[in-house]
């Protein structure tokens, strides 16, 4: 997991003196962005206080100092949520075993009112699929069983897959920008769930086996996923291309429903058929995997 002080450093080296207008005076440099001293000064703080906190040795800092750092380090606002996450980790120790996570009677009903060619999966907050339609299972992960979200210890892990599994990744077209978000994302999570044992052992999986996952992870990037387009290469559909939008849930808010919107007719078309029900009697493949 990420402490506060790695995610402060590799954030003053990426802020130059000449982006903030601070004269150096032709002096040189060991460092790639703004000194300590320079950091702490602007923001109001002793550079010994701010050496602290880089090195994890400060108990607290107040919502006045977190203020003044995201501001001098130009933090966007999902970035500042995850300085402040990280630094309330500051004052906990250890890793719990989170409870299992179950998804609430209201997401499930929105699942079943959703038309049977409009794909969709409920995520918990490590990216375990919770529960998924027909559409959804077939466009995100056609070659597991359809009844894996029912099982906890085998529901599938999007991260994991994303990232160590071959036909997954096959999957995408522009996986290289997916990647980036699906790392930034599992970053903001792991500052707001810091104590999740679970998380930890994930993150600690997918770095040791993916390489471009290590590689994306030292990059230090933090954002939210909420909306994007994905282009993909599905072994029965063919090319199309989907937009995800990410619905946060009032009763669960750990958790989030994705559904995917087709982005022209031709991919609208390839859902409908990825939809249809030619394998399981009855209504047995439109039904909505539930736990």
């Amino acid at each position: 997991m990420e402490s506060l002080g790695t995610f402060l450093k590799n954030r003053r080296d990426r802020i130059t003196p000449a982006d903030i207008g601070l004269r150096t005076y032709g002096s040189s440099r060991r460092v790639p962005g703004l000194r300590r001293e320079e950091l702490a000064q602007l923001a109001g703080v002793s550079a010994g206080y701010y050496t602290r906190l880089e090195q994890g040795l400060a108990e607290t800092a107040s919502e006045q100092v977190l203020d003044s750092l995201a501001r001098v380090l130009r933090l966007d606002d999902v970035e500042a949520a995850h300085l402040r996450n990280l630094a309330r980790r500051s004052t906990r120790s250890g890793l719990s075993e989170p409870p299992e996570e179950h998804p609430h009677d209201r997401v499930l009903a929105l699942l079943d009112a959703l038309d049977e060619a409009t794909p969709a999966v409920v995520l918990g907050r490590r990216g375990d699929v919770l529960a998924w339609n027909r559409a959804g299972h077939a466009i995100t992960a056609e070659h597991l069983p359809f009844d894996a979200p029912r099982d906890p210890d085998r529901r599938p892990s999007v991260p994991r897959l994303f990232f160590l599994d071959p036909l997954t990744r096959d999957l995408y077209r522009n996986w290289s920008e997916l990647a980036e978000i699906h790392v930034g994302y599992l970053r903001l999570t792991a500052g707001r769930y810091p104590d999740d044992a679970r998380l930890a052992a994930l993150i600690g999986e997918i770095t040791m086996g993916s390489s471009a996952f290590a590689s994306l992870w030292a990059d230090g990037e933090v954002m939210d996923c909420t909306a994007a387009p994905m282009h993909l290469q599905h072994p029965t559909a063919g090319a199309l291309s989907v937009t995800y939008q990410v619905w946060l849930q009032p009763d669960s808010p750990d958790h989030r429903l994705e559904v995917y919107t087709p982005n022209d007719s031709g991919s609208a078309d390839a859902l409908r058929l990825l939809a249809r029900p030619e394998e399981a009697p009855g209504d047995a493949r439109r039904t909505p995997v539930r736990p």
